[in-house]
Order: structure tokens, then C-alpha cells, then sequence
């Protein structure tokens, strides 16, 4: 007879996420996991498998949690007023103090090498690509751009969108103001 799990899945992900996005995916040990999430280094594996299963999982917890910024974007009628506040409602959406924690979908790409899961490095491009798009969705609107100059704007508010949320870990919100503004006057 299986032995029945004396926690809850969803729980100890969302601990195991929070973790991550703190620490980073290299830092986090096992050791930190076990306390953080309450359970032993034996349930961790029969669970998920390995460290990465737990951190894909993570990655998939976070996803859940940002999309409904993601969301609110898409079905947004501002237009690029929709795109800026999405950058502002993201600060909001990583702050734990006076700063924020980042995303951890940018934290990790910043942290992985080559070597680097194969299955984590998909995740991460198809959810960049995701809010790329969501982008180009949204500046297609403007029937005044070309899709030569969409797809540049793009591309412009993804890496920007990347610089502010490495941003929000060590940056005042008084920055954080000047550089959105700044990246929507060249828009």
C-alpha cells in the first residue's frame, strides 16, 4: 500500500518557489529546501524527482501567479499605456521590501550556463516568448507600425522588460520611475 504524502503538494512547491526566487536555483541546496518546505530530502525526491523537477515545478507555481499580469495585459484596450503599466504592475508583483525580488524566470536565465537543464531553458524561452508576444500583440494594434518595427519594439521592451526586473533588487522606486519612463519615450 503506498504511504499516504503528510503535506500538501502545492504548498510545499510555492515555499520551494519563494526560495528559488530569493536565493537563486544554484544557491538554493537541498539542505535549504528540506527546511524551507518542511519535509525530507527523501519526500523532495519521491515527489518531484530531482531538484530540477522541484524547480520546474516552481517555475510552473510562478508562471500561475504572474499570469494573471500577463493576462490583464492581453485583454488590456490601453494600448502601449497597457504595456507601461504592466512594467509598474510588475514591481509591485516582486516587491518583498522597499525592493523587489526580481523575476525568477529572468534571476535564473541570468544565473543557468550551456550546461544548464535542458527542460529548465525551455521553460524559460517559451515564457520570454510568451510576453514578447503579448507585446507585439498589443503594438500591432497601432496600424501605424509596420511589422518590421513591431517586432523591434518588441524586442526593445523584452530586454527591457529584463534590465527592470533585475532591477527591482537593488533599485529605489524613484530609478525604477525614471527608467520605465524612459523606455516608453523612445515607443
Amino acid at each position: 500500500m503506498a504511504r499516504q504524502k503528510a503535506y500538501n503538494e502545492e504548498v510545499v512547491v510555492e515555499k520551494a518557489m519563494n526560495l528559488f526566487w530569493r536565493n537563486g536555483f544554484e544557491t538554493t541546496s537541498m539542505q535549504m529546501l528540506e527546511k524551507e518546505m518542511g519535509i525530507n530530502k527523501f519526500s523532495i525526491y519521491a515527489s518531484f524527482g530531482s531538484k530540477n523537477g522541484l524547480f520546474l515545478e516552481s517555475l510552473k507555481c510562478y508562471m500561475g501567479k504572474i499570469n494573471f499580469l500577463l493576462n490583464t495585459l492581453e485583454n488590456s484596450d490601453l494600448g502601449i499605456a497597457g504595456i507601461k503599466k504592466y512594467f509598474y504592475d510588475f514591481i509591485e508583483f516582486t516587491r518583498e521590501t522597499d525592493f523587489g525580488k526580481g523575476c525568477l524566470v529572468t534571476n535564473t536565465a541570468n544565473e543557468i550556463n550551456d550546461e544548464a537543464d535542458e527542460k529548465i531553458k525551455q521553460v524559460i524561452g517559451q515564457f520570454t516568448g510568451q510576453v514578447r508576444e503579448a507585446f507585439a500583440s498589443i503594438l500591432k494594434r497601432d496600424d501605424t507600425k509596420d511589422q518590421v518595427l513591431v517586432d523591434q519594439q518588441a524586442d526593445y521592451l523584452i530586454i527591457a522588460m529584463v534590465g527592470l526586473s533585475s532591477a527591482t533588487r537593488f533599485f529605489a522606486q524613484p530609478q525604477l520611475d525614471n527608467y520605465i519612463e524612459n523606455v516608453f519615450k523612445s515607443i
